[in-house]
């Protein structure tokens, strides 16, 4: 009988892309995947460790696993069992404990368990860069990675310490690996990495690798899924007017204070992101931003909180990932005065999140009257739901639909909700896109 495996991802999309290169591996040797919330013999746990949320999430999901019937093998790997290893092997019942230098030889412990052989983890070869092409996916679109691991050390984050320093991955080996995943009918290719602004090899920086790419033959096109302030220079402003460049970007504030980014160690000013952002709406001024921003950070007044409101609201961000600032022991920031009571921290995320939805309605009712060409993700007694180039959830009824292809269509409303969807009618269907 196949052996059946399950999987469970949190974190960043760094992660995900890991993940999806290890369900193309377990496939393709006969492994039958299945959901996490089935009886499996495999269930492998990618954790995250941002924020004390976070371990709580990989703590819950891995306890989960421990407490399924008939004693499956648990593996987990990721940025919390990088962090967490020895409390972890403190369970028999964790088969596994797999730091992220070796993530992309789980297939090969895996397989060796159940062939009766014995691997030991550490004495397997390491290398972030080491996983296959990822030609079955539990999504839609193909995440690239092309970068891993971070030099910043901000105050706050603990993901140096376990992602390791910056690594580039060599372009022809990414330029090889997205042609490979072009023939697999991907039609959105997501670039991920830790810090992808820092991409260097051999004198190739992020903006050039991104021109060759977007310089690939094939209809797709490409977004990227998140970036420093800094990995923004003329030639990625000019490159996102490109026909195949998604028109949206994830750009990481954290603050609308210079006080406080001062503290975070953030390498920015305020005036240098409006300035960048200024730039990118010249060469498209629709361009839909989002961001992430830490409230609560310790030593934030309450003028520093008013400034980070000012800035999103000047800037539009469509959304924002809003986190209350969260104690990493062995950073700086943990040995900063002035912390942040709990309460304070969760009204402050409430008005961020208020003006964040305020942003993003208004945004999207932008769109109203406008063409907008969607990848079809999926279609649900013929309707269709898809993402457009600026990365807008867009609904639509109509008949001989193709998921995974593209569609011309007019936006004519949008839903209700904390999260509106735009609605739309076809306009022209790409059938063999």
């Amino acid at each position: 009988m196949k052996k059946k495996i399950a999987f469970n991802t949190l974190g960043c999309k760094l992660n995900l892309n890991e993940t999806d290169s290890l369900v193309s591996d377990f496939h393709k040797s006969g492994y039958d995947i299945v959901s996490s919330n089935e009886q499996a013999d495999v269930y492998i746990i990618n954790t995250c460790t941002v924020t004390n949320k976070s371990d709580r999430k990989s703590r819950n999901i891995i306890n989960r696993a421990r407490n399924k019937i008939n004693n499956p093998v648990v593996l987990v790997t990721g940025c919390f069992a990088e962090n967490s290893k020895e409390y972890l092997e403190r369970f028999d019942d964790i088969t596994y404990v797999i730091d992220n230098k070796r993530k992309s030889q789980i297939f090969s412990i895996i397989d060796a368990h159940f062939n009766g052989e014995i691997l030991k983890p550490d004495e397997l070869k390491s290398g972030v860069f080491d996983f296959s092409t990822a030609e079955t996916s539990l999504h839609t679109r193909s995440m690239i990675k092309i970068q891993d691991g971070c030099d910043k050390f901000c105050s706050y984050c603990i993901i140096p310490y376990v992602r390791g320093r910056a690594q580039s991955r060599p372009y022809k080996d990414i330029l090889k690996n997205i042609k490979s995943i072009l023939t697999c009918e991907y039609k959105e290719i997501v670039l991920t990495g830790i810090n992808m602004g820092s991409y260097n090899y051999e004198g190739t920086n992020f903006s050039t690798l991104l021109e060759m790419i977007l310089e690939l033959d094939g209809d797709f096109r490409v977004r990227i899924s998140s970036l420093e302030p800094e990995g923004i220079d003329p030639l990625f402003i000019s490159l996102m007017s490109h026909p195949k460049m998604c028109r949206n970007l994830h750009i990481c504030l954290q603050s609308g204070s210079d006080r406080i980014l001062k503290l975070m160690n953030r390498d920015y000013t305020i005036d240098n992101f409006k300035t960048s952002i200024q730039k990118i709406k010249e060469v498209c001024s629709n361009f839909n931003f989002t961001t992430d921003i830490i409230v609560g950070f310790p030593g934030e007044t309450n003028d520093d909180f008013k400034k980070s409101c000012e800035m999103l609201i000047e800037t539009g961000f469509s959304h924002v990932h809003t986190f209350p600032y969260s104690v990493r022991t062995g950073t700086k920031a943990a040995k900063i005065d002035n912390h942040i009571n709990s309460k304070l921290k969760a009204e402050r995320s409430s008005i961020i999140r208020s003006l964040s939805e305020v942003n993003k309605k208004k945004y999207r009712e932008s769109f109203i009257g406008k063409k907008q060409r969607i990848l079809i993700e999926k279609i649900v007694q013929n309707q269709a739901e898809g993402f457009g180039e600026h990365y807008i959830p867009v609904k639509f009824s109509g008949t001989g639909l193709i998921p995974n292809s593209f569609c011309e269509v007019l936006i004519t409303g949008i839903e209700d909700g904390n999260n509106p969807v735009l609605l739309a009618e076809p306009v022209i269907r790409y059938n063999n896109l």
